[in-house]
């Protein structure tokens, strides 16, 4: 009986957080190739990013919520192996990319949203990618990486980014839905744009763009109309992007001395498949990337898969 009331209270809490108001959110994102092989270290091989977000006070007519973002990134690029020494082995570039960013997500009525980014780091050796990936390497006992003596050299990076989304279309009982995605970049490190589609299965009705963690939106204060719900649904994100520019591959514009880069493929096919859901306070997720070449003349020519894992959690 001891155990009946226990999962009635977990269950009577879950309840009760869901249908609270939280204002802010601190977020933890890490992508590791490591979450879907134990044999794969190459390539886009790590990142990280912590994010911080809250409701703005400012009023317009015209959103239902507007989202400030504070963010501090950091991804990482190795060769097929990042034990690999000898400089003509290197089929791609050992990069790094330290980052720190304030973005603004505008949610609209009409259940669209567009949201644009400011970031400003570093890339090279003061972006610490080899003590990083020494700390990881040692966590699981792996050889030390060499080789980032031959890293794509310092340069001062600054991105602008922007992302909208706009649902296309949902099921009548709502436990269906597809938006179109778009989004484009230029700056020192990444230059791009893309187009795809995020479709939803739910197993209980689907949350608006504007409340749902699938966009992060799920913050609320008491002059919003949303309170946070319960949630649980499984996503597929097909994206095509093309690619004018990429310092992780090519070196960076503003410092030519990188003694390793590599030639764009310019089209790149991104996937996305997860799956997303509350628990109180928290929401997680755990999604399986895959993208198309990046760049030409790798060891590895058929794509790149690796993991990512979200833990999300609400302060009032």
């Amino acid at each position: 009986m001891k155990y009946f009331y226990f999962i009635l209270f977990f269950f009577i809490s879950h309840f009760i957080f869901s249908q609270s108001k939280f204002s802010k959110e601190i977020s933890l994102i890490t992508d590791n190739d490591l979450y879907v092989s134990k044999v794969n270290d190459r390539y886009y091989t790590s990142g990280v990013f912590l994010t911080f977000s809250y409701l703005s006070e400012s009023k317009n007519d015209q959103l239902e919520k507007r989202i400030l973002e504070w963010q501090i990134g950091h991804e990482m690029f190795t060769p097929y192996k990042s034990i690999v020494e000898d400089i003509s082995e290197h089929d791609r570039p050992f990069a790094a990319y330290l980052y720190g960013s304030f973005g603004i997500n505008r949610l609209y009525k009409n259940n669209n949203n567009f949201k644009t980014t400011l970031q400003i780091g570093i890339i090279g050796s003061n972006a610490f990618g080899k003590e990083l990936q020494d700390f990881i390497h040692d966590i699981y006992g792996f050889n030390k990486a060499v080789g980032w003596k031959h890293q794509i050299k310092n340069a001062f990076a600054l991105n602008l980014n922007a992302e909208y989304i706009r649902q296309l279309t949902k099921s009548s009982n709502n436990y269906f839905d597809i938006s179109w995605v778009n989004s484009g970049k230029i700056g020192t490190i990444y230059s791009n744009i893309s187009t795809g589609f995020y479709g939803r299965i739910g197993f209980k009705p689907l949350q608006r763009l504007a409340n749902s963690i699938a966009f992060n939106t799920s913050i609320n204060n008491k002059k919003t109309n949303y309170v946070r719900e319960v949630e649980t649904f499984i996503y597929i994100k097909p994206m095509l992007r093309y690619v004018f520019y990429d310092a992780t591959l090519q070196g960076s514009f503003l410092n030519k001395n990188s003694e390793v880069t590599n030639e764009l493929v310019p089209l790149v096919f991104n996937l996305e498949v997860g799956l997303r859901f509350t628990a109180n306070r928290f929401n997680f997720g755990y999604v399986y990337n895959y993208n198309s070449n990046k760049s030409k003349n790798l060891r590895y020519d058929n794509g790149q898969p690796y993991g990512s894992i979200l833990i999300n959690y609400l302060l009032r």
